[in-house]
């Protein structure tokens, strides 16, 4: 069995899974081979961003709470983020006219599994049904992206 290769993309479906099946026909593996290991590694990283997405909100809230405190102490005026980006606005955007389905499939696909599993958690946490809508997001996603890797490899 080729193991170095089935962790790599494992490990890098776990980052960024939109573009991880595209190298399976370069590296030999077959269709099934590209999309269950490319599924696998999307769906830990989900599991684990996900239940520990609260962890990650409370921590980055108390940060910036030090940051201003630190702030106020020195006299030092902090600098304030941009809120208005346009990754954010798009976010807003896809939140707005697609709900909860729109986000939990295509937010952890485009920007990435953590950032967007967190983003999903974050939105829409409290439903039970946002974790079951991820997972199928993962292997909807993984189906199509994983053809059109294999469908483009036939032409080169």
């Amino acid at each position: 069995m080729l193991w170095g290769k089935y962790i790599g993309f494992f490990g890098f479906s776990m980052i960024k899974f939109l573009f991880t099946p595209f190298g399976g026909p370069k590296a030999g593996l077959s269709f099934v081979e590209t999309y269950i290991v490319c599924v696998a590694g999307a769906l830990l990283s989900a599991a684990i961003f996900f239940f520990s997405s609260e962890y990650f909100l409370i921590r980055a809230h108390k940060k910036r709470k030090e940051m201003i405190l630190k702030s106020l102490e020195t006299g030092i005026p902090l600098k304030q983020k941009k809120k208005f980006t346009k990754t954010n606005k798009l976010i807003v955007r896809i939140k707005h006219k697609l709900g909860i389905i729109g986000v939990a499939f295509y937010a952890p696909l485009f920007l990435s599994i953590p950032i967007g599993t967190i983003i999903t958690a974050k939105f829409y946490g409290k439903e039970k049904r946002t974790f079951p809508l991820i997972i199928l997001g993962i292997g909807i996603n993984g189906v199509i992206t994983t053809g059109i890797a294999y469908i483009i490899a036939d032409f080169f």
